[in-house]
């Protein structure tokens, strides 16, 4: 068993004793991945239970899956390697929530999500993943900077002409050239950029501009970033709005300070979005929120009640219509740690709140 899984195993434990519980179950992706450092128990990317649970006890740890999944558990993921007892059922039983029983005392069950006659737990145990250990760090960097490189890679090889759905498609490839997972996935082209905040792909072709934007996933850790191209010179009220936009983002980013109510931040970004001229353009979007295991473990509001953690991630993603800024930070008492910084872009290089920041500018092509 590793330090960081020990870790995991006592802050899980911790909570068995403060909720009264035998046990919990975790049926979750992100819950997954986060108990066993990076491990898989999907089959479908689009499906926020996988194919395996863990089930932790007072004294014992195990894997229930049944005997398709038992495999690949033991011999690519290593789950016993790190301390789990794998326990299996026939493909063609549904015997989870009995082997449940039988390995998790007499006493109350807990469960992340809605399961049998188990107890719903799932939100005290998503606080328990914000605070990143060493090692998931170490991780997320690496995640950051792969998937940096791979939407840009994409980006530099978009042409005028390609269609938003082509887009994603080259960029699905950069991104599994690594095998990162594409949780969502955004292209939009010139007019869809300012019209929709969502702009899943269409069959709209690309002209003078184009978007990207990816949450991508690997170790179970996703990050969330977003990128534009330009064909030709890029227009003086695109630059205006792109640039107040990262201003007001780098102004979030060097807000989310660990001690500090996480609404401090949200007040920030108001303050900052009139400051540059676009009082308002907040309530057409939300403004990110704390990410890690999940897409955003919570998005921020004036009335979110969190305190920023050591070593938390954070995605700000502030929009002024026809921009965005979008990447994923680290908030550390040292100050904000880029984790997609840029690779090959073009960089806009400014100071903000007392601290230094490289973000991407816009390509021009």
């Amino acid at each position: 068993m590793t330090p960081e899984i020990q870790i995991k195993l006592e802050k899980i434990r911790g909570l068995l004793d403060r909720l009264d519980l035998d046990a919990v179950l975790l049926r979750k992706h992100a819950n997954f991945a986060w108990a066993t450092a990076g491990a898989r128990n999907y089959i479908s990317i689009a499906s926020e239970i996988g194919a395996a649970s863990i089930l932790i006890t007072r004294e014992r740890q195990y894997v229930l899956c049944n005997n398709i999944e038992a495999p690949r558990l033991a011999t690519e993921e290593k789950l016993e390697e790190l301390g789990y007892v794998i326990h299996t059922f026939p493909w063609y039983q549904d015997r989870e929530a009995a082997l449940a029983r039988e390995l998790g005392g007499t006493g109350a069950i807990g469960c992340d999500l809605p399961f049998a006659d188990f107890r719903v737990v799932g939100g005290e145990i998503s606080p328990l993943r914000w605070s990143l250990t060493p090692w998931e760090v170490e991780r997320y960097r690496e995640l950051g900077f792969m998937t940096a490189r791979a939407i840009e890679d994409a980006a530099r090889s978009v042409r005028p002409g390609d269609k938003e759905c082509a887009v994603v498609g080259k960029l699905a490839s950069c991104l599994w050239e690594n095998r990162l997972d594409y949780i969502t996935i955004f292209s939009a082209a010139d007019d869809r950029i300012g019209k929709l905040r969502h702009p899943i792909a269409t069959d709209a072709r690309v002209d003078k501009r184009a978007m990207l934007s990816v949450n991508a996933r690997k170790w179970g850790l996703i990050v969330s970033l977003t990128r534009f191209v330009q064909f030709g010179a890029v227009p003086a009220e695109i630059r205006r709005r792109y640039d107040a936009n990262v201003r007001v983002d780098c102004a979030m980013m060097a807000a989310s300070v660990p001690g500090r109510p996480v609404r401090e931040v949200f007040d920030t970004a108001l303050a900052a979005y009139a400051a540059e001229g676009f009082p308002g353009e907040h309530e057409l979007h939300h403004q990110g929120g704390s990410i890690g295991y999940e897409g955003r473990d919570y998005k921020v509001t004036a009335d979110t009640p969190f305190v920023i953690e050591e070593n938390q991630g954070f995605t700000w993603n502030p929009s002024i219509t026809g921009a965005k800024s979008e990447d994923t930070i680290l908030a550390t008492s040292h100050g904000p740690e880029m984790l997609s910084p840029p690779v090959t872009f073009p960089t806009l290089e400014l100071t903000v709140g007392g601290h230094r920041f490289r973000r991407p500018d816009i390509l021009t092509l």
